[in-house]
C-alpha cells in the first residue's frame, strides 16, 4: 500500500459512522419502519420533514401519453403516503405548535384536509352547520384541530414577518417563492372569509363538557385496514388519545382569545371578548399547552385596553404603575419610575422601550410637548441597556449628536441614581464606566464632553490610565481633519492600548453617518490592530461591478474608508436620506480624486444616480417640477459616454433611460440618440420604442409601426428557450398552463394598438408576463389611484386569479372615481357589458345572489335567465330584502313576488309588493320617468354595493 492510500485510509477510518438519512420512499416499501423511526432518539429526517416529503410525493402530478399534465392521481401509492403523513402528526399529537413551527401554511393546509377527510367529516359541509356533540370523537377532534388551526394562522398572519433576502444561488428559485408566496395568500383569503363560521365551532366546543379523542397510529391504522369501524371503536374509549374536555377548553379559550384581540384593532368592542377568554385561563389546570409568558402578555393587554384594571393594582404591580401614568398623562412620576427600576430591574427592557416608542409616536403626529419626555426616557432606557451589557439604540445615538446641556445633566444624574451607593457592584461599576466612555466618544461638542469628564461619577468609576486615555481621545476629536489628504504615516504610530475597546469603535464605526467622523474612528482602529475593517458590518455592500476596484486600493485605510463611505452612502440613498448621502459621496469623492481617475468617475456616476433618484422622489412626493437642464445634460452624457476599462453599474444606465422617459424626453430618445448608442445599448433601444410609442400614441392606428416594433421586443424579453421550458425536476410548469389564458381575459388601455395574436405563444414565459403586469399595476395605481381603466384592470387580474371580493372592490372603484361617488352615471365605456358581466359573476360566485339579479338590470339587454336562477337560489349570504328597492324592473319585480309568495314568507312578500306598487315604475309612465326611476336606483344600489365592498 503506498503512502497516500494508507493516508487516506486512516483518515476515513478516524471517522465517525454516522448512519444514512432514511428515504421517504423505503416507508413507502415497509410501513411498519416508520413507527421505529420516529421512536428514536434523533430521527433523521425529522418527523416535520417526513410529513412535507410524503405530502410533496402524494400530491405530484402526473403527465399522459400526450404529455398532458394531468393532477395527482387517487391510487394506493398516494393513500398510502398520506396516511404515512397523518400517522407522523399523530405521532406528534397534533401539537399545532410544532406543526406550525416546521411546515409551511400550504403543506399545514394540506395535512389537515387529508385529517378531515379520514376523520369522516362530511365534504361539501360548512362546520358551523355540524352538531360537534353528536359526531364520533376523532369527527368532532378533527374538526376543531382545523378550526384552531385556522384562527391561530390568521393570527400569526397579522405579524410582521423579516423578509429573507436571497442570495445569488437563489435567484433560479425566485418563481417557486412566488407560487408559494401566492398560494399562501389565497388560503389565508380562504381562512379570513371562514374566520367567523370557525369562531362559532370552538365557541360551540366549550358547551361540550366529555372527553374527546384525537387519532393515534393505532387508529389510523385501523382506518387503513377497515374504515368502516375504525371511528366506531373511537366512539367506545377502545382507541384514540383522549384528550380532556379542560385540556381542549384550555387550548380553545387561547385561541379564541387570540383571534379576538386582533379583531380588536378593528372593532376596540371585542377587546372584552378577549379579555373573558383569557380571563377563564386563570382557573384552567392545563396552562402546559400554552404560551404562558404571551398569555401574560395578552392579559395585561386586554386588562389596560378594556379599562378594567383593579385601581389597586396599580399600587402592587409595576405593569399597572406605568399604565395609570400613561392612561393619567403623569409623565413625570413615569420617568421616576423608569429611574427606580434602572435599579431594581422589575420591568423587562422590551416593555420599557415599546413605551418609549409610544410616545415617540404620539410627539411625531404632533404632540410637540412630548419632547423633552421622550429625550429622558431615551436617556433611562439607554442606562437600563448599559447595565445589562444591551447594544445602545439608535435613538440613542441620534440623541447624542446634537444634545442640549439639560440632556448631560439628566444622563449623569441617571446613572449617578442608578448605580448609587447600595447597589454599586463591580460589574455594575465597570459597566456604567464603559456607558460613559462611550458617551465621551460620541459627544462631538467639547464642552459638553468635559462636562461628563469633570463630573463626580467620572472620577470614582473611571481608572486613572482610562481617564489619560480618554482625555487624549477627546483632545484629538476636536481637532480637524481634512479628508481629500492623503493619511499620513504618523496616523499609524498611535500606540495601541489594551484599556480601548475595539467593539465599542467598531459599534461607533457603524453607526456612524459623518464622514470625517468615521474617517477620524478608522485611524483610530488602524492604530490598534491590522485588519479590514470595511467588514465589520455584514450589511455593508458596494456593487460587485466596484469591489474589485476598491479592495485593490493599496493603503489599506485609504481602501477601508472608500469601501465603508460608499456602503453608507448607498444605504442612505435606499431609505431616501439624500443629505447625508450627498455629504458621504462628496466625501468619497474628494478622496479618490488624488489618486484614482477611474473611481473618480465611478463616485461621479453614483452621484448622478444618488441626483436622479432624488428628482424622482421629490416627484413621488407631489414635486412636479422638471428637472435642471445641467442635470438631463449630465444623464446625456452619461448614455453617451465611452471610457475604456471603467466599471459601470447596468442600473445606472436603466434609471437614466427611465429618467429620460419620465420627463418626456421623447425628443432626445427618438431623434437626437446617436444611433450607434441605440444599437449597442438595449436599454436605450428599449427607451427609443418606448418614447416613440407614446409620440404616436394620439395618431391613427395606420402610424403605430413602432408599436409593433416594441411589441416584438417585450414579447422576445418574455420568451424562454426550448431547453427551459421544463421546470428543474422535468414537469411542465402548473401556472404557466393555469394562467396562459389569464392574460388574456384582462383588459387595458390602449389595447388595440397591439397585435392581436402571438406567433409562437408556446416560447412566451407566461408566468413572467403575469408577474410583470400585477407588479406594474399596482405600481401604476400608487402614482394615480382614480385612474378608472387601470382600476378595471386591477379588477380584471383579481377576477381571472378568483379573487371575487377584492375584484369587486376594485370595479367599484372604477365606477366611483368617474361618477363623483355615484352621484352621476358611470360612463358606458367604464361599465360595458363585459365589466357587468364579470360583476355578476363575482356576485354570483360569493352567493350574494340578489345583488346578482339587480346588476342583471345594468346590461344593454336584461338577462333575464340569470336573474331569475339567482331569485330562485337558497343560499344567499346577501341582505336580500334590503336590495328589493333597488329593482325597478317590474318583469323581474313579478317573478320575485311569485316566488315569494310561493316561500310563503310574509314579510318579504310586503315588502317586494311594495316595491312593485310604487307608481314611478308603472310602465304606462312616459319613458323619461322611467329612466329617472332607473337611475335613481342604480345610484343607490352601487352606493350600498359600494360600502359593502370598501
Amino acid at each position: 500500500m503506498s503512502a497516500e492510500a494508507a493516508d487516506r485510509e486512516a483518515v476515513s477510518g478516524s471517522r465517525p459512522c454516522t448512519p444514512p438519512q432514511a428515504s421517504w420512499f423505503e416507508f413507502l416499501l415497509d410501513p411498519s419502519l416508520l413507527e421505529q423511526h420516529l421512536q428514536g432518539p434523533h430521527p433523521d429526517p425529522s418527523p416535520v420533514q417526513l410529513i412535507v416529503q410524503f405530502l410533496e410525493q402524494a400530491s405530484k402530478p402526473s403527465v399522459n401519453e400526450q404529455n398532458q399534465v394531468q393532477p395527482p392521481a387517487d391510487n394506493r401509492r398516494n393513500r398510502t403516503l398520506k396516511l404515512m403523513a397523518l400517522k407522523v402528526a399523530a405521532h406528534l399529537t397534533w401539537d399545532l405548535k410544532v406543526l406550525e413551527k416546521g411546515l409551511t401554511i400550504p403543506v399545514l393546509n394540506m395535512l389537515l384536509n387529508e385529517l378531515l377527510c379520514a376523520s369522516r367529516v362530511p365534504p361539501g359541509v360548512k362546520h358551523v352547520d355540524l352538531d360537534l356533540s353528536t359526531l364520533p370523537p376523532t369527527t368532532a377532534m378533527a374538526m376543531l384541530i382545523y378550526n384552531r388551526w385556522a384562527i391561530r394562522t390568521i393570527v400569526l398572519s397579522s405579524f410582521p414577518e423579516k423578509q429573507t433576502k436571497p442570495g445569488p444561488h437563489q435567484l433560479n428559485m425566485m418563481s417557486l417563492v412566488q407560487q408559494e408566496k401566492e398560494l399562501t395568500e389565497n388560503i389565508l383569503s380562504v381562512l379570513r372569509e371562514q374566520a367567523t363560521d370557525s369562531i362559532m365551532v370552538l365557541e360551540g366546543a366549550l358547551n361540550i363538557k366529555k372527553d374527546f379523542y384525537v387519532h393515534t397510529l393505532r387508529t389510523l391504522d385501523l382506518l387503513a385496514a377497515d374504515p368502516s369501524t375504525a371511528n366506531g371503536e373511537t366512539e367506545s374509549s377502545t382507541a384514540g388519545l383522549r384528550i380532556s374536555a379542560d385540556h381542549l377548553h384550555c387550548q380553545v379559550h387561547y385561541d379564541l382569545g387570540g383571534i379576538y384581540f386582533q379583531q380588536g384593532c378593528s372593532d376596540p368592542s371585542v377587546y372584552e371578548k378577549a379579555r373573558e377568554h383569557f380571563r377563564k385561563l386563570d382557573s384552567s389546570p392545563s396552562l402546559c399547552c400554552v404560551d404562558e409568558q404571551r398569555l401574560a402578555g395578552y392579559w395585561s393587554a386586554c386588562k389596560t385596553l378594556t379599562g378594567a384594571s383593579d385601581p389597586s393594582e396599580s399600587q402592587h404591580t409595576p405593569y399597572g404603575q406605568i399604565s395609570c401614568f400613561m392612561r393619567n398623562h403623569d409623565y413625570g412620576a413615569l420617568i421616576e419610575a423608569f429611574i427606580r427600576d434602572n435599579v431594581t430591574f422589575s420591568l423587562p427592557n422590551s416593555f420599557r422601550h415599546s413605551i418609549e416608542l409610544e410616545l415617540l409616536h404620539k410627539l411625531q403626529q404632533g404632540d410637540r410637548a412630548l419632547e423633552e419626555v421622550c429625550h429622558k426616557l431615551c436617556v433611562c432606557n439607554a442606562v437600563r441597556d448599559a447595565l445589562e451589557g444591551g447594544v445602545l439604540s439608535v435613538s440613542f445615538h441620534q440623541l447624542l449628536l446634537k444634545p442640549s446641556k439639560n440632556t448631560i445633566s439628566f444622563l449623569l444624574e441617571v446613572c449617578t441614581r442608578s448605580v448609587d451607593k447600595e447597589h454599586r457592584s463591580e460589574t455594575n461599576k465597570r459597566k456604567m464606566a464603559l456607558f460613559i466612555k462611550t458617551v465621551c466618544n460620541r459627544l462631538e461638542d467639547v464642552s459638553l464632553a468635559f462636562m461628563v469628564s469633570s463630573h463626580k461619577l467620572f472620577m470614582e468609576l473611571l481608572q486613572d490610565e482610562e481617564k489619560k486615555i480618554l482625555m487624549e481621545q477627546m483632545r484629538k476629536s476636536s481637532a480637524t481633519v481634512n479628508l481629500s489628504a492623503k493619511p499620513l504615516p504618523s496616523f499609524y504610530d498611535i500606540p495601541a492600548s489594551a484599556s480601548v475597546n475595539i467593539s465599542q469603535l467598531e459599534q461607533q464605526l457603524i453607526l456612524s453617518l459623518d464622514p470625517r467622523h468615521i474617517q477620524q474612528i478608522l485611524i483610530e482602529l488602524h492604530g490598534m490592530a491590522e485588519r479590514p475593517f470595511w467588514r465589520v458590518n455584514s450589511k455593508w455592500e458596494v456593487p460587485v461591478d466596484y469591489v474589485n476596484v476598491i479592495l485593490a486600493i493599496k493603503d489599506n485605510l485609504t481602501r477601508d474608508l472608500v469601501y465603508i463611505l460608499m456602503a453608507k452612502g448607498l444605504h442612505c440613498i435606499s431609505i431616501k436620506d439624500f443629505a447625508h448621502a450627498r455629504q458621504l459621496f462628496t466625501a468619497c469623492l474628494e478622496l479618490v480624486t488624488e489618486f484614482s481617475p477611474k473611481l473618480r468617475q465611478v463616485m461621479l456616476n453614483e452621484l448622478l444616480l444618488m441626483e436622479v433618484r432624488g428628482h424622482e422622489a421629490g416627484a413621488a412626493e407631489g414635486n412636479m417640477e422638471r428637472p435642471p437642464p445641467d442635470l438631463v445634460s449630465r444623464v446625456r452624457g452619461y448614455l453617451e459616454m465611452r471610457i475604456h476599462d471603467l466599471p459601470l453599474r447596468q442600473l445606472v444606465g436603466e434609471e437614466c433611460v427611465v429618467f429620460m422617459l419620465n420627463w418626456r424626453e421623447n425628443e432626445y430618445l427618438t431623434l437626437q440618440v446617436p444611433q450607434s448608442l441605440v444599437n449597442n445599448n438595449p436599454y436605450i433601444k428599449l427607451g427609443q420604442l418606448i418614447a416613440s410609442t407614446c409620440k404616436e400614441l394620439p395618431g391613427p392606428k395606420e402610424s403605430r409601426r413602432t408599436a409593433k416594433e416594441l411589441w416584438e421586443v417585450v414579447v422576445q424579453i418574455c420568451s424562454v428557450s426550448s431547453q427551459h421550458k421544463r421546470s428543474s425536476d422535468g414537469r411542465v410548469s402548473l401556472l404557466k398552463q393555469r394562467e396562459s389564458s389569464m392574460v388574456n381575459e384582462v383588459t387595458a388601455e390602449h389595447i388595440s394598438i397591439w397585435p392581436s395574436a402571438l406567433a409562437n405563444l408556446q416560447s412566451v414565459d407566461v408566468e413572467a408576463v403575469v408577474v410583470t403586469l400585477k407588479e406594474l399595476v399596482n405600481y401604476a395605481l400608487s402614482l394615480n389611484p382614480n385612474n378608472q381603466l387601470w382600476l378595471c384592470t386591477q379588477a380584471d387580474i383579481y377576477f381571472v386569479t378568483n379573487q371575487y371580493s377584492a375584484a369587486m372592490h376594485y370595479y367599484l372603484q372604477a365606477g366611483t372615481v368617474c361618477s363623483d361617488y355615484f352621484t352621476k352615471p358611470v360612463p358606458p365605456d367604464v361599465y360595458n357589458d363585459q365589466v357587468l358581466k364579470r360583476m355578476i359573476k363575482c356576485c354570483s360566485l360569493l352567493n350574494c345572489h340578489t345583488q346578482v339579479a339587480v346588476l342583471c338590470q345594468f346590461l344593454r339587454e336584461v338577462d333575464y335567465m340569470t336573474a331569475f336562477k339567482a331569485l330562485q337560489e337558497q343560499n344567499s349570504h346577501d341582505s336580500m330584502d334590503s336590495f328589493y328597492d333597488y329593482i325597478w324592473d317590474v318583469t323581474i319585480l313579478e317573478y320575485l313576488t311569485c316566488i315569494l309568495f310561493k316561500e310563503d314568507s310574509i314579510s318579504d312578500q310586503h315588502k317586494a309588493i311594495k316595491a312593485i306598487g310604487q307608481t314611478e315604475l308603472n310602465s304606462s309612465n312616459p319613458e323619461e320617468v322611467l329612466q329617472l326611476a332607473a337611475q335613481k336606483r342604480k345610484k343607490k344600489f352601487l352606493q350600498a354595493l359600494a360600502k359593502l365592498y370598501f
